[in-house]
């Protein structure tokens, strides 16, 4: 049986500031309900995302602005956050853990070092940002999925952004791929879907 996650309760104190917070972004407004004046469900989704976010009115006991370490997944750390920034939100800039755990820390702490993980290693690549009540979200640059996220007989891009950047990552590889074999492949297409597919599920990548 399929168990699914569908929707984070985010605790706010201000619904309207919330969901034109969200609004701003992106998101798209999905339900706004309400039962009298006790109670109140906003929801909304991120670009591409299969889970929700609902925020409202009598919803949650949870203190306003406690829920942390909320993930967005993204495919370009660096256009994502410039994008967050030119939408007036204060985001962090991109970093790389140096030990394990130390995306959790606050901005400025010593175990964020600057700039993108090496080689942009998938997973590896951060920049947070919070909505007005504080509740705390995470950037995180996947490229290559571990194995077993994904079933590999399924490809799927969430955006023609995430698709133009899973083909300028193939285009590279397959310029070390044409070194190596010392000539032009006039098969580039296959190669680049093999690529695409393969980074996308996590299982080996074409030589």
């Amino acid at each position: 049986m399929d168990l699914k996650l569908e929707v984070v309760v985010l605790p706010v104190a201000d619904v309207e500031r919330a969901k034109e917070f969200y609004g701003r972004l992106g998101w798209r407004l999905d339900a706004d309900a309400t039962a009298g004046d006790s109670f109140r469900i906003v929801q909304l989704t991120s670009p591409g995302s299969q889970c929700s976010v609902q925020f409202g009115t009598n919803m949650t006991s949870a203190a306003p602005g406690s829920a942390r370490g909320l993930y967005l997944i993204v495919s370009d750390i660096g256009a994502a956050r410039d994008q967050l920034a030119a939408l007036g939100v204060e985001v962090s800039e991109v970093f790389h853990e140096e030990t394990l755990g130390d995306r959790f820390q606050p901005p400025g702490a010593a175990g964020r070092a600057s700039g993108p993980a090496p080689e942009h290693g998938s997973y590896g690549s951060f920049a947070t940002f919070s909505d007005p009540d504080g509740n705390g979200w995470l950037l995180q640059e996947v490229t290559r999925r571990l194995p077993g996220r994904l079933d590999d007989g399924e490809t799927a891009f969430a955006s023609g952004a995430d698709l133009a950047s899973a083909m300028r990552r193939a285009e590279a590889a397959h310029g070390e791929h044409e070194k190596r074999i010392g000539a032009a492949d006039p098969d580039w297409p296959d190669w680049y879907a093999a690529y695409m597919v393969a980074e996308q599920a996590g299982t080996e990548l074409p030589a």
